[in-house]
């Protein structure tokens, strides 16, 4: 009975630690402008964690940057131009999907280059691979045979 009721309390307190990151002072009186910046929170990456977004994110960086969010949807800014001001303040590293530009074509088109590559590899190695079965196995040419034919005559004379 102990253990369950154990049980319970962890799986409680699992369930519950991504819904403490935004602390009850954090949060909006208007319900629209609180979904908007949770929205955006979910958009931008905690620079202490890096894998979760700063609506995930218990770090006090990431309380800081969500009561900037909600301050500057507070003072009338659109979803965009929070987005880009945060952005200009931390670099598009802050973003949890970066723009595609220059900066950040390796981070785009680097795992499709990775995949192309490698298909091509395993083709050229499969390609290789039937080439190398299709030939006659130790093929002699007519030197080597010429070779073997001599060597036969000399050993097998009386």
């Amino acid at each position: 009975m102990m253990r369950r009721a154990a049980g319970i309390a962890i799986t409680l307190m699992l369930l519950a630690a991504p819904a403490q990151a935004v602390e009850p002072d954090e949060i909006l009186a208007d319900p629209a402008l609180e979904q908007r910046a949770r929205t955006i929170s979910k958009q931008l990456r905690c620079l202490v964690c890096q894998n979760q977004s700063i609506d995930d994110s218990d770090a006090p960086l990431a309380r800081d940057l969500r009561i900037a969010v909600r301050e500057r949807l507070t003072a009338g800014a659109s979803d965009d131009e929070v987005i880009r001001f945060v952005a200009a303040r931390y670099g598009d590293f802050v973003l949890l999907s970066p723009p595609f530009k220059a900066a950040t074509w390796a981070l785009w088109l680097g795992p499709a280059a990775i995949l192309l590559i490698g298909t091509a590899a395993v083709a050229a190695f499969l390609r290789h691979r039937r080439a190398a079965s299709s030939r006659e196995p130790n093929a002699l040419d007519e030197a080597e045979r010429a070779r073997i034919a001599r060597l036969l005559d000399e050993d097998g004379a009386p």
